[in-house]
């Protein structure tokens, strides 16, 4: 039997044209139009890449940070210890600590959306990676989560940085702004998105590296996108 749409769905898909390959100007001209909920919409892309993350050569994990941020407020906790953990508070850190910090997790206060560490704090973070890996907030050198800078890492996350990995299939998904930036901004944001992924392809990788490309609102539906417009946009020398 076939799913019901209902009036409001019905009404978003009429302004889409469901067969269409949208260009990225199109696309993001459209999102804005499909706007339905009294909330600010995230705009969100998904990708499928062809590469196999069963290989570790072509397991996509990094990060980019939008030009026009997330619309979203960040809450950040960093795991440091004397200069360094007066470097974090300095840029804008939402908690700061060590010890103190793990027997909160392990009492389940989880109250943060990114985590930054020292280096030298990573092992005492093993002991809560069971309770923080699940739910993708363990750090990591290649989203820059584990540095020594942590002044610039918490000035990223709290200024537009947006972590992606591949999932077993291939696909990565992002939320890249709010539908009330406008069309420009968002344009912008997912180019900069686009061409941190173009620039990430893995040399291992052979073939159209990206299969297929959507952008959407938290209640849209999608807008198909060209995936040869797609793998042009590279970063600007």
């Amino acid at each position: 039997m076939a799913k019901k749409v209902n009036k409001k769905r019905a009404a978003l898909l009429e302004k889409i044209e469901v067969e269409k390959k949208y260009s990225v100007e199109e696309a993001t001209n459209l999102l804005p139009e499909l706007k339905s909920a009294k909330f600010d919409e995230t705009v969100e892309v998904a990708l499928n890449l062809n590469v196999d993350p069963r290989h570790a050569d072509q397991m996509l994990r990094g990060s980019v940070v939008l030009p026009n941020g997330t619309g979203k407020v960040v809450r950040v906790a960093v795991f440091a210890k004397d200069d360094k953990a007066d470097e974090a508070k300095a840029a804008g850190a939402d908690l700061v600590g060590s010890d103190d910090l793990i027997d909160a997790i392990k009492d389940g206060n989880i109250d943060f959306d990114t985590v930054i560490a020292t280096p030298n704090m990573m092992g005492t973070l093993g002991k809560v990676a069971r309770i923080l890996g699940p739910k993708g907030l363990m750090p990591n050198p290649k989203t820059g989560t584990v540095t020594m800078d942590v002044a610039k890492a918490v000035t990223e996350a709290k200024g537009g940085k947006v972590n992606f990995r591949t999932d077993k299939k291939g696909n990565i998904h992002a939320g890249i702004g709010k539908v009330s930036f406008g069309a420009e901004k968002i344009k912008e944001n997912f180019e900069t998105f686009l061409q941190t992924i173009n620039k990430a392809k893995p040399a291992s990788a052979k073939g159209r590296y990206i299969l297929n490309g959507a952008l959407s609102l938290t209640m849209s539906p999608a807008v198909t996108l060209d995936t040869a417009e797609l793998m042009d946009i590279k970063a600007k020398a």
